[in-house]
């Protein structure tokens, strides 16, 4: 295994290694990414080494009981296993990535894979209509969250989280179905509303 490693010249096992870094720290590569200065799409070349070497990758990611996993359909490497960090979301968190889901649903649904943006003026207006978000969120949480997301290649944006405006555009990606799916956000939802509905009811008895 490390003599192909050592077959490569040297830039290429520099691009490897970062490569299979880059897996265990956000746990997906994309085919595509959102360039933050053109605010276009443009191809990824950690996808494009995933596929070049992706058996060596494999042999490699195994030693650390973690596997390689590949979605043709979405375009999406993806790291599993028993090796991948656990991560516990706060409920916080959760609400934003459900929100985050219904929103790009809802434009993939009515326009085209270009329009799936947002920011936080539409995710707090779509919190409000469905009644996910029941308390005030600061500043700090909304951007440390959406900061979270993009690690895991859920969302992008240009700059730099502190640059995040109220309309600073928010890129989702289709990874996002990765984590919730469409049964899960029904689910979810009813849960959190209903929840929402009984404290209202509670609020209501104290006055």
């Amino acid at each position: 295994m490390m003599n192909y490693m050592e077959s490569l010249p040297i830039t290429d096992q520099e691009k490897l290694k970062k490569t299979i870094a880059s897996l265990f720290r956000q746990t997906c590569i994309l085919r595509e990414k959102y360039d933050p200065i053109t605010l276009v799409p443009h191809d990824n070349e950690q996808y494009a080494i995933c596929t070049r070497h992706r058996s060596f990758i494999e042999q490699y990611l195994a030693i650390t009981d973690c596997e390689l996993k590949h979605d043709p359909q979405e375009h999406i490497f993806r790291l599993t296993g028993e090796g991948v960090e656990t991560v516990c979301l706060s409920r916080l968190l959760t609400i934003i990535m459900l929100l985050i889901k219904i929103i790009y649903r809802d434009k993939i649904l009515g326009q085209t894979l270009a329009e799936t943006t947002t920011n936080l003026l539409e995710l707090r207006e779509y919190g409000k209509n469905t009644n996910l978000i029941q308390q005030k969120i600061t500043d700090s949480e909304w951007k440390d969250s959406i900061r979270f997301l993009k690690r895991y290649q859920i969302v992008d944006y240009p700059g730099a989280a502190r640059d995040l405006e109220d309309r600073t555009p928010i890129y989702i990606y289709s990874t996002i179905n990765l984590y919730c799916s469409s049964a899960a956000v029904n689910e979810l939802l009813e849960a959190y509303q209903e929840e929402a509905k009984e404290y209202e009811t509670e609020e209501e008895a104290v006055y």
